[in-house]
This record gives structure tokens, sequence and C-alpha cells, in this order.
């Protein structure tokens, strides 16, 4: 999608706005960064792999494969554009959320592995990074001639 496309598409959602909906636009097929990558190395009169090394070094703590937009429980509901949709925010009661809250307190000054086992309790969707082995390309400094590394 161009940035054109994506500018009017954010502008017709806010078109239909009343006010705390959560909006989600369809922004088309998503593109692999080493393919963008390689595309803006080129676009740059250089040639990947040569000019410019491009180097696969797996997930930084936090990173993500991918994006959810939303949760399985969360659902859309469709408008009348058809690449924009409404999401149903979740909810929780907040005397759990307070008492989960509570806990967390003294967890987390506690050993990183029960912090970690605590929030996939309370966190359905959350994985721990060490649990994905894939590799991939990481933009901000992967893509480099050598002279400049961000510190890892």
């Amino acid at each position: 999608m161009t940035i054109p496309e994506a500018v009017q598409l954010v502008l017709e959602a806010g078109s239909m706005a009343r006010g705390g909906e959560i909006f989600i636009l369809d922004m088309g097929k998503p593109m692999k960064i080493a393919d963008l990558a390689r595309d803006l190395i080129r676009l740059s009169g250089l040639e990947p792999d040569v000019d410019i090394e491009i180097r696969y070094t797996g997930l930084r703590p936090g990173e993500k494969l991918y994006e959810e937009l939303l949760m399985k429980e969360e659902g859309l509901t469709a408008t009348r554009h058809k690449k924009i949709f409404v999401g149903k925010p979740g909810t929780i009661d907040i005397g759990t959320l307070k008492g989960e809250l509570e806990k967390l307190k003294f967890v987390i000054s506690g050993p990183a592995d029960a912090l970690k086992e605590y929030v996939k309790e309370i966190v359905p969707t959350y994985h721990t990074s060490a649990s994905v082995h894939t590799p991939v390309l990481s933009a901000v400094d992967e893509i480099t001639t050598g002279k400049e590394e961000y510190p890892k």
C-alpha cells in the first residue's frame, strides 16, 4: 500500500468515528523485511550482499516474528468500507485486575523465571523469546556496511 492510500484509509476511518472505537485497517499483504531491505539497497544504486551485507541474527528480547492485530476473543465488525473494521475490545473485571497487579508487586522482586511463569498465567498469549528459534532480519542493525553497529 502506498502512503497516499494509507492516509486515505486513516482519514476514512476517522470520518466513521463516533468516539472510542478501535479501527483495524487492512493495509494489504504484509511485506518481508528482507525483501524491503533488498529493494532499498537496490534503489540506492547498490547490490545486496555485495555492497551491503544482510545478516540474520535472530530475535532480541521483546521482538516478535509477527504482530497480532487482535486476539481471537476480540473479533471484528465490518464497516461500509471493505478495508476498515472495528475491533471489539476485551473486558476484564476491575477487581480481578487489581488483585493480579497486587500479586505482581511481590513476584516482580523475585527471580526472573518466576516472573515469566506468572506472566504466562495471567496473559494467555504471552510467549518467551526462548521458545522461538526462527532467524529473522532486524531492520535496525542488520543492514549495515560494517562501519556502524547498533549496540546489543
